[in-house]
């Protein structure tokens, strides 16, 4: 059973398309599952996430998670963004099924590929940024939720 939150943002899904020119561009998918998902920054000359979008292609929960990590990023720096987790996008969503949790993880690296694609374009380093792994189905997410 998914949260009003959830549905409301499937239904409604903040922030989708693409940017132009973007500052950043993440894409990451789940072999296991099917989702893709591609989020575009467009972050100012102070590291302010200026906008934000998505593309999503997957359940409804991915696009939920998507929104919902749109609207935890847009205005925030770029340390701020890296806060974002997946068990925030969980939380702000007022939670996932247990077989949904991964479209979180799959939101939050979303995020941190756009932000890797960020500091390569601009030849800076984010402290605490990985490189993004292509697919995370290999990976699990924590099971403290």
């Amino acid at each position: 059973m998914y949260s009003e939150k959830v549905m409301d943002h499937f239904q409604n899904p903040r922030n989708v398309g693409e940017i132009e020119n973007a500052s950043g561009v993440g894409t990451v998918g789940n072999a296991k599952c099917g989702d893709i998902m591609r989020m575009f920054l467009d972050i100012d000359e102070n590291g302010v996430i200026r906008d934000v979008k998505f593309k999503t292609f997957g359940c409804g929960a991915a696009v939920a998670t998507s929104s919902m990590a749109t609207e935890l990023v847009k205005g925030k720096t770029i340390d701020q963004a890296m806060q974002v987790t997946n068990k925030a996008v969980m939380e702000a969503l007022d939670g996932l099924p247990p077989v949904k949790v991964h479209c979180s993880l799959l939101a939050e690296e979303a995020i941190h590929a756009a932000l890797w694609d960020y500091a390569q374009k601009q030849g800076i380093e984010i402290e605490g940024l990985k490189k993004p792994k292509a697919d995370i189905s290999e990976e699990e997410p924590e099971e403290n939720y």
